[in-house]
């Protein structure tokens, strides 16, 4: 039967399907635009079946916070390819889903994935557009942060965000340094107090093991250790770590210097690349 161009171009806007998959989907529903939709949908599902045991490794790493900077979101969109991580029309859909996220202020992955968009859940949205790219589609990560303010960073490539929530308002550019000091810097805690006990124990017996091995006195051991602990969580805690954009000052320092009185209260930190 005869396709009308119009229905066409507004099928294949409605759901990101190829001209001529629109074109078949229309012919097959004889002109019904809905059932053209259900048709294209159920193919997309079809396809992510099919596709289900392949690995999704490659994709975005976004984030992004409401108008008023007090609530933030990032997730993990996963394809196949670089190739399709780079397309203009993946990062649109991974910040679609990421738009919804943050306006309906959702919690957690779980929430996400039933989250309703499009006349579907997001989990059914993701599977359909499977069929649409040609690659296994996984939503893989959601983490949000509700705060006083909410600063994000996406590195360049869309492959390593960073989120930093603070207790108190600050300047933009004060935010967006911290955010970036996370990403370069890979903190696995804002400060000593937030580091797992387990962890903390665990770099005290490498230390002590360390100056045991090098014939340090057997009563010094644990005074040695702790001083090794010490630079250990300057390096490796965000608000004691040097800050990157002034090597003279720590990042707590730069904070007090342009937010006084405010705390970093969240971290969040994720990467494509481990």
């Amino acid at each position: 039967m005869s396709v009308n161009a119009k229905d066409v171009m507004k099928l294949r806007k409605a759901t990101g399907a190829g001209m001529m998959d629109c074109k078949k989907a229309l012919s097959e529903a004889e002109g019904d635009y809905d059932k053209a939709v259900e048709i294209i949908r159920k193919r997309g599902k079809a396809i992510a079946n099919k596709r289900a045991d392949r690995e999704a490794t490659e994709g975005v790493c976004i984030t992004k916070t409401s108008a008023d900077k007090s609530f933030g979101a990032m997730l993990v969109l996963n394809c196949e390819t670089d190739f399709v991580a780079k397309n203009e029309s993946f990062v649109a859909l991974a910040t679609k889903i990421l738009d919804a996220a943050i306006e309906n202020k959702v919690a957690d992955l779980e929430a996400l994935k039933a989250l309703a968009i499009d006349n579907t859940t997001v989990g059914e949205f993701v599977a359909e557009q499977t069929g649409i790219v040609g690659e296994k589609l996984d939503l893989s990560f959601y983490q949000s942060i509700e705060a006083t303010y909410v600063a994000t960073y996406i590195h360049a490539g869309n492959k390593l965000s960073t989120m930093i929530s603070f207790d108190g308002a600050v300047e933009e550019q004060v935010g967006r340094d911290v955010a970036m000091q996370a990403a370069a810097m890979s903190p696995i805690a804002i400060n000593k107090e937030a580091v797992a006990a387990e962890t903390v124990e665990n770099e005290l017996r490498i230390a002590m093991e360390k100056f045991r091995q090098e014939g340090k006195p057997e009563n010094m051991l644990e005074k040695i250790a702790q001083g090794a602990l010490n630079k250990w969580f300057k390096e490796n805690t965000l608000i004691e770590q040097t800050f990157v954009k002034d090597g003279k000052m720590t990042v707590s320092q730069y904070l007090a210097q342009e937010a006084k009185g405010v705390n970093v209260t969240g971290m969040v930190r994720n990467s494509l690349n481990g």
